[in-house]
This record gives C-alpha cells, sequence and structure tokens, in this order.
C-alpha cells in the first residue's frame, strides 16, 4: 500500500545526502529502449513501471512511518516522438496512487548511429525529472547517458552507462524540525554514475515491451509495454 512522504522526524545531514541519492536514484528518468531513432513519422507510448529496494533505511522510516514500504514502486505514464536528423523527443509523468509522489520528467536523444542489419545502433541523451507533491522536499535530476543496441528478429538488447546529478533541498515540516533539533539541513547536490541494460521484445506489429535493469546507487527493475509505430 502506498503512503505519503510526510517525515516524522528530523534527519543529520548526512542521511538526507543518504536519502538524496536513493531518491534521486528511484526518481530519475528510466531509459527502457534501444539506442535506434524512432524516425520522423515514429512514436511511442505506454506504461512503465520501476521498482528500487529501500528496506532498512532510517531516513526512508522518517519519510513514510515505521511501516516503511520494502520497495518503492513507481508507475509512469511515457511518451516518445521521433523528429529528423535522428533525433528523439520524449516526456513522463507519475502519480503514485494513495500517496503524495508526484513526478515529471523530460528527454530528449541523438542517434550517432542509426545502425544497420548488421551494425548497431549507438545514441546519447539528456534527461530532466522533477519531484512534486512532496511539500517536505524539492529534489530534481538532470542526466546523461550513451546506449548501445542491435536487434534481432523481435528481439533488441541495449546497455548504456551515465551520470545523474540530483539535487534536494529539505522543506516545510522536515526542514523546521531540524532548525529545531539545532541541525539545519543544507541543500545537496550529488553526482551518481550509472549502468543500465535491457531488452525489448516485439512479439506483434506495434507492441512493444522491455525489461532493464539499471545500478545507481541500488539495484533498480523497470517493465514498459508500449504501441509503436
Amino acid at each position: 500500500m502506498a503512503r505519503d512522504i510526510n517525515f516524522s522526524r528530523a534527519i543529520s545531514q548526512k542521511a538526507f545526502k543518504d536519502l538524496t541519492k536513493e531518491a534521486g536514484a528511484a526518481l530519475s528518468y528510466r531509459n527502457t529502449a534501444p539506442a535506434e531513432p524512432l524516425g520522423i513519422t515514429g512514436f511511442d507510448a505506454g506504461i512503465e513501471v520501476s521498482a528500487i529496494d529501500i528496506s532498512g533505511s532510517g531516513y526512508w522510516e522518517a519519510a513514510f512511518g515505521n511501516d516503511a514500504p520494502s520497495y518503492l514502486v513507481i508507475p509512469k505514464l511515457r511518451a516518445r516522438k521521433g523528429l529528423p536528423f535522428g533525433i528523439d523527443v520524449g516526456a513522463m509523468y507519475s502519480y503514485v496512487p494513495d500517496s503524495n509522489i508526484k513526478l515529471w520528467g523530460v528527454e530528449v536523444s541523438k542517434a550517432i548511429l542509426e545502425g544497420t542489419a548488421a551494425t548497431p545502433a549507438l545514441g546519447v541523451r539528456a534527461t530532466y525529472t522533477r519531484l512534486s507533491g512532496v511539500s517536505d522536499l524539492d529534489l530534481q535530476t538532470t542526466g546523461i547517458d550513451a546506449s548501445i543496441s542491435k536487434g534481432f528478429l523481435f528481439l533488441t538488447p541495449y546497455a548504456g552507462v551515465g551520470g545523474v546529478w540530483v539535487n534536494s533541498e529539505a522543506k516545510g515540516d522536515l526542514k523546521a524540525m531540524a532548525a529545531t533539533a539545532g541541525a539545519p539541513l543544507g541543500t545537496e547536490n550529488v553526482f551518481q554514475p550509472r549502468i543500465f541494460g535491457g531488452l525489448k521484445l516485439t512479439p506483434f506489429p506495434l507492441l512493444g515491451i522491455t525489461a532493464e535493469v539499471e545500478y545507481q546507487e541500488r539495484p533498480i527493475y523497470s517493465l514498459k509495454g508500449a504501441l509503436s509505430f
């Protein structure tokens, strides 16, 4: 069952930094797509679900209460549109039901190599996400990555590396509790590398199913189903 992020007690600056890293990893933009571009007439839209293990961390218990979930599960709506010159643009929106967690983001990617029947595709991408709806936390991420993919019949494996910059600031009750405890929380700006790999399955025309595993501070598991044309 989802819960609001609503801090019940103050946390230290170190705990806030650790929370920033893990929340940034959870809320940053997922790839869930091969490197080849969609093409000028291409469009891809669907539903994505990501999950990250947050068990055993005191700062998450402060955020969710003593019955904090073992996994933070984030459903999203995703859409991408192909443009000329091997460029794709995309957007994402998330609302975790029965919680105050909302998230939106945008992406732009460029195919350096579009790929052929014999050669792989290579692409680069820039992303941005922002958390909303949580009055105690202001958090945003900016990311860059590069990926490679090669299709085989209806299977397209891909892999990539990149980095994410996470910026967070305590707000509302969290900021007030820290000040009252005599330990004000400063803004955190962290950089963390990421590595990911996945497989896109196209069992039927227009339908794509993508499974991905990423490591960024902790393992993150994603599954996306989309209509592509």
